[in-house]
């Protein structure tokens, strides 16, 4: 086991709240903070302590982990906005700092260059694995920044996940999870296509998934996050498609893919058609739900909800 350091982390939505519990069960002393009470009071129940801001969360401890919905909300926390001075500027210590949001690569440069130049280590870090790998601990940590902060914080990082890759520089933890997350909305979207196709063809979508799954079709949407209801129990298409990974979310993600492939000139014809499929499917009221709910756009004679 590492050893025993003082956490302050913020933000405890679906991702973040489980993410500090297993930084606790390692026996880590966690201090959190977040805008809805309710999260705030189930962490404490599971033994952390309570703050009543950020800053107080950060105040005095080894390391500061944030999970936060947007580029704008790290950028804020960390920075300040509209006069009000951001954890850079208020810590009383020299914290190790952590992001597991995803958030544009410039983004987390341009904090990690704040950080540096008053002395911090600035880490992005997003993870895949979704709220079931943050439950079990088993999500992958792909960070960006220099190789003795990720030396510092790879122990911390494994109380919560199963894999913890080093991707480079600041911001490259962020430029790899956002090709991961596009290869899957392609994936997820193929894969929703593929068993509409079968179905509307007199097919078992459970059988044609056991066929496709052993054969070179197999991905892990289809093995492990059937979209199609009633194929694989835990998955959120057996449960009406709630809980798990948005559709708002992979919208935004395949939306700073587009934009790194505007900036870098890359062409990614298959991540734009994603990202208008997603694009779609929310505009017709389903941004609320998992995002494998694409496959109710393809799904015969059903229409989104």
């Amino acid at each position: 086991m590492s050893a025993i350091r003082k956490v302050a982390f913020i933000g405890l939505g679906n991702m973040g709240a489980p993410m500090a519990e297993n930084l606790i069960k390692a026996g880590h002393q966690v201090r959190v903070f977040d805008l809805v009470e309710a999260a705030m009071h189930t962490l404490e129940q599971a033994g952390a302590q309570r703050a009543a801001t950020a800053g107080e969360a950060a105040r005095g401890v080894d390391v500061v982990i944030s999970m936060l919905p947007a580029g704008a909300h790290v950028r804020s926390l960390y920075l300040g906005d509209d006069g009000a001075p951001g954890l850079l500027d208020s810590l009383d210590a020299k914290p190790l700092l952590i992001d597991a949001s995803t958030i544009a690569p410039d983004d987390a440069r341009t904090v990690a260059e704040a950080a540096a130049e008053r002395g911090l280590d600035y880490l992005d870090a997003p993870v895949s694995g979704g709220v079931g790998g943050a439950r079990a601990g088993t999500l992958t940590f792909i960070v960006g920044g220099s190789a003795e902060a990720y030396a510092q914080a790879r122990p911390l990082l494994e109380a919560m996940g199963k894999n913890v890759f080093h991707a480079g520089d600041s911001g490259a933890g962020q430029v790899a999870k956002l090709c991961n997350n596009m290869l899957l909305g392609i994936l997820m979207s193929g894969t929703a296509e593929a068993l509409a196709l079968g179905v509307s063809n007199g097919l078992d979508p459970a059988v044609l998934s056991e066929i496709m799954k052993q054969s070179s079709g197999g991905n892990w949407a289809l093995n492990v996050y059937n979209p199609w209801p009633g194929v694989m129990e835990q998955a959120p298409a057996s449960n009406d498609y709630q809980g798990g990974f948005l559709v708002d979310l992979m919208g935004k993600d395949l939306g700073l893919a587009t934009t790194l492939a505007l900036e870098s000139r890359a062409a990614i014809p298959m991540g734009a058609q994603a990202r208008n499929l997603f694009a779609l499917h929310a505009a017709r009221g389903n941004g609320r739900l998992d995002f494998s709910s694409i496959q109710r756009f393809y799904r015969p004679g059903e229409q989104d909800a």
